[in-house]
């Protein structure tokens, strides 16, 4: 193993979504929107529970976080899109690239365990009424926080560190959009086996074990809802999660339409690119308005503050 980062590049080329410069205006004008879009989206969404007492609860103070990290999700890779299209360089140093991928790791990390937590609140809620506000309590919410950024900031140092330790002499073109980790491994003449065993290790224990809860916490949900003998009353209760289905419906769609392209053997075409925007863009795109828009509460604290007529 080599001692230190031997590498003797400086910067790394983001290919981006296409090669056409006549489609680079019309690529900038679309991002740019998404990006607006999403992060004025989740803002009134911090700002419309804020303001509103009443929304001073478990669940919406996991939706507040949720909505801040899709903004910083947005934020890690879109603005250095537009600024490359716009100037016409497609460069990133070597630098900025690390602190993309750990930007870019830890948000993902942090969507995926704040979308759990929802899954346990409304769990909670559903299944054990009675006992709602004794378990749900603000120290462990907050301790849910805590961790959850922890857990995060942990996974995507230690995907980091593992990455200065290697040198990249194959090149420097990233068929990508933003600094992807399996593009950059892919890119090492150093060998990348430790790297591959982690990327797999952590996926399994951050990836798999959050969705096998929130799939768990969903099943007695649904077990639950069946027994009511109302079917207005099963309707009322699963309108109370049905907004966080689709958002959890959303992130992991698109997120396994990412892992099955990256798998494939045509990366490089451009297909992982292509799904890699429906995850990084349009699903925090999206989030805001589906709790606006599928949430009576959500629409009701936005027409007090005057954004909803």
């Amino acid at each position: 193993m080599e001692k230190g980062n031997q590498t003797s590049i400086s910067e790394f080329l983001l290919l981006g979504l296409s090669d056409r410069a006549e489609q680079w205006q019309l690529l900038f004008v679309l991002f740019l929107w998404m990006y607006l879009l999403g992060v004025l989206g989740s803002l009134l969404i911090v700002v419309a529970i804020g303001s509103d007492p009443h929304l001073h609860t478990p669940m919406y103070f996991f939706l507040t976080n949720l909505s801040l990290a899709d903004i910083c999700f947005l934020s890690t890779t879109v603005p250095k899109m537009l600024i490359n299209i716009q100037a016409r360089d497609k460069s990133i140093s070597y630098v900025g690239c690390l602190a993309q991928m750990y930007c870019f790791m830890l948000f993902s990390c942090l969507d995926n365990f704040l979308l759990t937590g929802m899954a346990f609140d409304r769990y909670v809620a559903i299944c054990h009424p009675l006992h709602y506000t004794t378990i749900m309590s603000p120290r462990l919410c907050a301790w849910m926080i805590v961790v959850s950024w922890s857990i995060g900031n942990l996974n995507a140092l230690l995907h980091t560190l593992m990455v200065v330790r290697l040198s990249f002499c194959a090149g420097n073109k990233i068929h990508h959009f933003f600094c992807d980790l399996s593009q950059l491994l892919k890119l090492s003449c150093t060998d990348t086996l430790f790297n591959e065993v982690l990327v797999y290790v952590l996926l399994v224990a951050l990836g798999v074990v959050p969705l096998t809860g929130l799939l768990f916490s969903y099943s007695c949900i649904i077990s639950t809802i069946l027994r009511i003998p109302s079917p207005g009353g099963r309707y009322k209760v699963f309108s109370t999660c049905s907004s966080h289905l689709s958002v959890v419906s959303l992130f992991y769609g698109t997120g396994l339409g990412v892992y099955f392209s990256q798998t494939s053997s045509t990366q490089t075409s451009g297909k992982g690119s292509v799904a890699s925007v429906m995850y990084t863009v349009v699903s925090p795109m999206l989030n805001p308005f589906i709790y606006s828009l599928r949430n009576k509460d959500m629409k009701e604290a936005l027409r007090n503050v005057g954004i909803v007529g």
